[in-house]
């Protein structure tokens, strides 16, 4: 007769670690950064430095925390940084000719929301790949910004717009603090209610999701909706910043908002997302950046050494903590 016995259940750390293996990775990584940046130059943690990087990393928090939904559900969206070019720019003709800047402000996240629906549609409903739909997209939608300006920047008259990307609150930049808010609904939309829930099962298995009555292909669409509208708010914020519209604005954008969402734990398979990671990795993509410029490393090679710091970093968060990164 064989005795039923439980499994033994380890220590609590071992739990809290194993559980948090992603998320704890990324933050000692992190850590790891900034002091090596300090090491290289003392710059690097002076207050002035450490406010103008919350500010440059806000537009990429803003997105990151939308792609993380995408990407749990299975998905990708290359799109997000032609998106900010185009409401970037339209934005800038508007207030140029005058338009309020609140009116301005709603009517470009309803134009990101527009058009993450209009490939979130093909997406879910006429099942193309993400991929292909938003690699369309990355071309099209800065096809469509290019014409608006004809290749040059607009300036944006002085206004109050220009506070949410300059503005401060107690001393912390205005943008640093909207990316913070939003990371906070994402964070708790993704863990405490039944969307979330819903996204995470979608990502894991969309047609068992479908069979037990979950609306698959709402759910779908909707996080291409979300990805939109927070590219939006990234391209205002940025436009602000800089006090004028480019259709060249955020190049690129896409491969970092990727990277920090990727590197933050959400698995590309979908069906885990951890939006506390994604804010660490937002942060790292960003500390990345500013301490390779103070580093003085030529900007022909920036790219190169930080994709293959992400690259390592990645590498070494599968091999390390992820229990299941030997079983192939």
């Amino acid at each position: 007769m064989t005795l039923y016995t439980e499994r033994q259940q380890g220590s609590r750390l071992q739990d809290f670690l194993e559980a948090n293996a992603h998320v704890l990775s990324i933050a000692l990584f992190l850590v790891a950064c900034c002091a090596f940046f300090t090491v290289l130059n003392d710059v690097f943690l002076s207050p002035g430095n450490l406010l103008n990087l919350l500010r440059q990393a806000a537009p990429t928090l803003i997105v990151a925390v939308a792609m993380t939904f995408v990407i749990t559900t299975g998905g990708i969206d290359l799109s997000v940084g032609s998106i900010i070019a185009l409401v970037n720019a339209v934005a800038a003709i508007l207030l140029r000719d005058g338009w309020d800047w609140p009116i301005v402000s709603v009517l470009m996240i309803v134009l990101g929301a527009l058009i993450g629906t209009f490939q979130g549609y093909f997406i879910a409903y006429q099942r193309i790949p993400a991929f292909i739909v938003t690699l369309a997209g990355l071309s099209a939608i800065r096809g469509v910004a290019l014409v608006l300006t004809g290749g040059f920047s607009i300036l944006i008259p002085p206004s109050l717009f220009l506070t949410l990307g300059r503005g401060t609150l107690l001393g912390i930049p205005l943008p640093a603090l909207l990316g913070l808010v939003v990371a906070v609904v994402g964070y708790v939309v993704l863990t405490s209610t039944v969307y979330g829930r819903r996204v995470c099962a979608v990502g894991a298995n969309t047609e068992a999701a479908r069979r037990v009555g979950m609306p698959a292909k709402r759910i779908l669409l909707s996080v291409y909706v979300w990805s939109g509208g927070a590219a939006a708010l990234a391209a205002l914020v940025i436009a602000a910043r800089l006090g004028s519209g480019s259709s060249n604005a955020a190049v690129g954008m896409e491969l970092d908002v990727i990277a920090a969402v990727v590197l933050g734990g959400t698995s590309l398979a979908g069906g885990r997302g951890t939006m506390l990671g994604t804010v660490l990795g937002a942060l790292t993509i960003s500390v990345i950046g500013n301490g390779l410029i103070l580093a003085h490393i030529d900007a022909f090679y920036t790219q190169i050494v930080t994709g293959s710091i992400i690259l390592i970093a990645i590498w070494l968060n599968m091999r390390i903590f992820d229990r299941g990164g030997g079983k192939r």
